[in-house]
């Protein structure tokens, strides 16, 4: 672990001019536009401080001593990647301290080989807290996009109550594992809560029907039967009712029907109930 003394006795020393200089630069690149002038200084002024507490420990930034460091920049690249800030202009953040630092180390210093290794030692902290704010960033952005695709999956499985008993799952796109579970989730409960007795699977929207979207859409309609309800599917087009025959796939104990308006004519048959037209009654 290299001595980084001489670096940490400098910027406790000039930390208020390497911070002029770090703002100030930040400022005419416009690269953290989106972020307010105090917001900006409070963040500069933190991450400088926290550098000056740990410096004296060494060079070495995933030592414990500069777990705090570490911990800002996490919070700081969690904050951005929400703001709509690239991993670039994170880091940007970050590696800007170089021109600081380096500007100020040259105007004070007269040592010329004490200062190459002062900035060497420098440079090597500031590109190895970019980089954790790098993968910091990237890491956000994965949890970001992971929670929009749960709350896209959730708004794309809506279970709509058609009848008194009778509910309706329109199915749009591909139906993987992950979705059929949250389908089968949200389904049996919603029986549970209403008490239905019929659930209505419409897979219009499914473009394509193959033998594991098949055997998604038996397991389904297995655990609405064990919940004392009953399964039909809808929107079996010729397309789809071609591959399923081709496939082998046999849908015993299921009711299907071309069209979601079949499937609620069969369920409300089935529920002792019919729609009558008012010309047709008079």
């Amino acid at each position: 672990m290299a001595d980084a003394s001489k670096l940490a006795e400098f910027v406790t020393k000039a930390e208020s001019e390497v911070l002029a200089d770090w703002v100030a630069g930040l400022q005419a690149s416009g690269n953290d536009i989106r972020i307010s002038g105090p917001e900006l200084n409070a963040q500069t002024a933190q991450l400088l401080r926290l550098l000056v507490q740990a410096l004296p420990s060494g060079t070495n930034t995933e030592a414990p001593a500069w777990t705090p460091v570490r911990t800002f920049l996490e919070e700081v690249s969690s904050s951005r990647a929400l703001q709509g800030f690239t991993a670039a202009e994170t880091a940007t953040f970050v590696f800007s301290l170089k021109r600081a630092l380096f500007g100020r180390l040259r105007r004070t210093s007269s040592d010329p080989a004490g200062l190459a290794e002062t900035i060497w030692e420098a440079g090597e902290i500031v590109d190895a807290l970019g980089m954790h704010t790098i993968k910091a960033f990237q890491r956000s952005r994965e949890a970001i996009i992971t929670r929009q695709q749960e709350e896209l999956l959730e708004l794309s499985t809506p279970v709509v109550k058609l009848w008194d008993g009778v509910l309706a799952l329109p199915m749009i796109g591909t139906l993987d594992s992950a979705r059929t579970q949250l389908v089968m989730e949200s389904l049996l409960q919603k029986i549970v809560e209403t008490g239905s007795g019929i659930a209505i699977i419409d897979i219009t929207g499914v473009p394509t029907v193959d033998t594991l979207v098949a055997q998604h859409l038996i397991k389904t309609a297995a655990a609405i039967r064990l919940m004392g309800a009953e399964c039909i599917i809808s929107g079996i087009r010729p397309q789809i009712a071609q591959t399923i025959v081709h496939l082998g796939i046999e849908l015993r104990g299921i009711t299907t029907k071309a069209t979601l308006a079949d499937a609620l004519s069969v369920a409300l048959e089935r529920a002792g109930l019919a729609v009558v037209s008012k010309r047709a009654a008079s």
